[in-house]
């Protein structure tokens, strides 16, 4: 793993991290990280290995949104090449929020704008106290085109939504907590343990059933009751019906760990 790298891979058991690497910029998104983001996406997801993926930024900062001079700067030339980019975002970003494995944010510092966009499309979020969380576009008279409108309602109701994005106010990592923004908050000097203990019960169950049970949460977010129905008893019977399932109730009787085989 080079230090030069803007966005770097490692993994350590079962966990995979995937590290913004410009401290320099507070970890600024450049078109190059949403690639390398993108690419280490889909390496940590093909990994059998791996059971979780952990998104953090290098020099205690999360991720401080886009690099203005690159994404919506003067080096942009036309509305086309800004169109480009935000579907870059939006894509790159929602196969995170789609990942067959669990994904967490882990904010020290800064998550703000892009940055916020890619902390609230993973499936949970961690933060140190001192975070410093928020939408932050409008400050800069800009829009965030990678999840605010369609996931920041669903997860903390939309007048608080709208607090957010229309006053681009600043919550810290006990706020967002308390907001229903991050799953749980530490001090500093405990976080690395924090994200330890909250992705130990993730990595030992059965990752088809993983996978089915995150797929049928996202798709009912946005279905009626009758169509809710029918995901639900569908995801049901394809995972009762699956190797995994078989594999929990037999290891249950037999009153050991299951081994699973992730289909």
């Amino acid at each position: 793993m080079s230090e030069r790298e803007v966005v770097q891979y490692e993994v350590k058991g079962p966990i995979a991290t995937i590290w913004i690497n410009r401290p320099e910029v507070k970890n600024c998104v450049s078109p190059e990280v949403l690639v390398k983001l993108g690419e280490y996406g889909r390496k940590a997801e093909a990994d059998e290995s791996v059971r979780a993926v952990v998104f953090r930024g290098r020099g205690n900062t999360f991720c401080a949104g886009a690099d203005l001079g690159q994404l919506v700067g003067p080096k942009l030339q036309s509305t086309n090449e800004s169109l480009e980019l935000a579907q870059l975002s939006a894509k790159t970003y929602d196969h995170f929020f789609n990942m067959k494995k669990p994904t967490i944010a882990a904010v020290e510092g800064y998550a703000v704008a892009g940055g916020f966009e890619l902390m609230i499309s993973c499936d949970f979020a961690l933060a140190a106290t001192t975070a410093k969380i928020g939408d932050f576009h409008i400050r800069r008279a800009l829009f965030g085109g990678a999840g605010p409108i369609y996931r920041l309602p669903r997860y903390i109701g939309l007048r608080k939504a709208k607090e957010l994005m229309l006053t681009g106010k600043l919550l810290s990592g006990v706020e967002a907590t308390e907001w229903g923004l991050v799953n749980e908050c530490a001090p500093p000097e405990e976080f690395d343990a924090l994200i330890e203990r909250f992705c130990e019960p993730l990595i030992d169950k059965s990752p088809f059933c993983m996978w089915i049970t995150k797929m049928a949460v996202n798709r009912g977010m946005d279905a009626d009751t009758d169509s809710l129905i029918t995901l639900e008893t569908m995801a049901c019977n394809v995972v009762h019906h699956s190797e995994d399932a078989k594999e929990g109730v037999t290891a249950f009787l037999e009153k050991r760990k299951p081994v699973w085989k992730g289909r």
